[in-house]
């Protein structure tokens, strides 16, 4: 049983908490099923089956048919999926949905694991000119560069040639959706066209963390060692995930000492810079900023427009109005991820219901997606909204004075707090020049009942969280 435990990569107790985890599901439904609904459950969750729990990375992983519903449901309701296991599981850090064939060869892999060992599919062979287990349309063709992401773009390119890059490591951030996955798998590509004999290893931190792991249960180092230092380019992605793993940063440290000295290449994402990675070693952070660090921004109008432009241009037998191109590039501005799996649905729903694509279709089919896809409002956009408003000078929100000039406004300021942030009364309170909570109760409930009494005060609020909105 014990070899059998360190073969896997799992002690005894990651097996069990592993299985805890399984019959904790129909439980974490349940409650799904209350929150959304009995008709949006059963149509997008029903579906869905535990697959496994990582108790190193805290990992939930669930499976349903098809990619394209897995993609939609981590789209719309991974936050939802993580808060309902973290409230049966606390050690949850994280849930993924996997749909179609990823699906099944995960399930291949649980039922017949291999010794330590990489992504098969992530690690490019020496000299296939089909280029296997990288996804041909991650391409730098394929990639739409703008001001936000010409950095991160160009240094992506410089990094893949035949050269050798002027900076190096390569460490690209930014937050989720944003391309940073795009640009490794551009960077293998074109790196393997140019050094056809080369080693190429593409990972993301979690898995180095689990193959590291399970070396050492499995006494196995060595060849995890061998293996890592053979790489002529490394890529992983999502570093903020072994944040800390101690012994894993140290292992990932010596990685890269050794790399850098043989003058091999290494490119790393990240959800934040380097200097922002808390608990992760000093001395890895500056390995890590020793190269270059680009940044790749929230994507722009022209960038968003674009990209759906080149997507609707390789299916030109799809058509769809300009109207609904700009409704799609104005809501949907936090990353391309939610913009493309918007487009997506858009496009899923008119091909299977034989509907034409416009405005209103977009609009009705579209609108829970516009509302999760909105920025959150923080309490510091509220306060300057007000202040706008009634036309105060911001140190008012935290100032000591009474008179109703002032006094109303903060009210307002505090009700709106309350309303549209997932703030707390004492939270508010503090950001209100410290005050307590129950005097943002008072203001609350003071608000609440004055915008029945007093429509125009009611329309003012109306007006300030159109303001905020748009």
């Amino acid at each position: 049983m014990a070899e059998s435990g360190n073969r896997d990569g799992y002690g005894a107790g990651d097996k069990a908490m592993s299985g805890d985890a399984a019959t904790l599901w129909p439980r974490v439904a349940e409650g799904l099923r209350r929150d959304l609904g009995a008709r949006t459950f059963d149509h997008w969750l029903k579906p869905v089956r535990f697959a496994d729990f990582c108790t190193l990375s805290g990992v939930v992983t669930l499976e349903t048919a098809s990619r394209f519903s897995a993609n939609w449901i981590n789209e719309r309701f991974g936050d939802r999926l993580e808060l309902a296991w973290r409230q049966q599981l606390p050690a949850v850090r994280s849930v993924t949905v996997r749909g179609g064939a990823a699906a099944s060869e995960r399930a291949a892999a649980l039922a017949h694991p291999p010794l330590p060992a990489f992504d098969t599919s992530a690690t490019q062979p020496a000299a296939n000119p089909a280029l296997l287990g990288f996804d041909p349309r991650l391409s730098f063709e394929r990639f739409v560069i703008a001001r936000s992401n010409i950095l991160a773009a160009n240094a992506a390119r410089r990094m893949a040639m035949v050269e050798a890059p002027q900076f190096n490591p390569l460490y690209l951030c930014s937050g989720t959706g944003q391309g940073k996955t795009h640009l490794l798998q551009a960077i293998a590509q074109d790196y393997a066209r140019a050094h056809p004999t080369a080693t190429i290893i593409l990972m993301s931190a979690e898995k180095f963390m689990l193959e590291f792991v399970g070396a050492m249960r499995g006494g196995d180092m060595m060849a995890f060692k061998a293996r890592l230092r053979a790489a002529d380019l490394l890529l992983l992605d999502d570093l903020q995930f072994v944040i800390g793993k101690n012994s894993t940063q140290e292992e990932l440290l010596h990685t890269i000492d050794d790399l850098m000295t043989a003058g091999k290449r290494l490119v790393v994402t990240a959800d934040r810079p380097p200097a922002m990675l808390d608990g992760v070693e000093a001395r890895l952070l500056s390995r890590l900023a020793g190269g270059l660090v680009a940044d790749i921004e929230a994507p722009e109008d022209d960038l968003r427009e674009r990209i759906i432009r080149q997507r609707l241009a390789a299916m030109p037998m799809v058509e769809v109005p300009d109207d609904v191109v700009a409704y799609l590039v104005k809501h949907f501005t936090r990353n391309i991820r939610e913009l493309e799996g918007a487009l997506n649905k858009l496009l899923a729903y008119a091909a299977l219901t034989g509907t034409t694509i416009d405005l209103r279709l977009a609009e009705d089919r579209l609108a829970e997606n516009v509302r999760c896809a909105r920025p959150r409002i923080t309490i510091e956009e509220i306060q300057r909204a007000v202040c706008a408003h009634y036309r105060l000078d911001k140190s008012e929100m935290a100032s000591k004075r009474r008179v109703r000039a002032v006094a109303r406004p903060r009210q307002v300021a505090m009700y709106l707090a309350k309303e549209l942030t997932p703030r707390s009364y004492p939270e508010i309170g503090r950001r209100f020049g410290g005050r307590d909570h129950s005097t943002v109760i008072h203001a609350v409930r003071t608000v609440e009942a004055l915008r029945v009494a007093d429509s125009e005060l009611d329309a003012e609020i109306a007006a300030i969280r159109r303001s905020l909105n748009s």
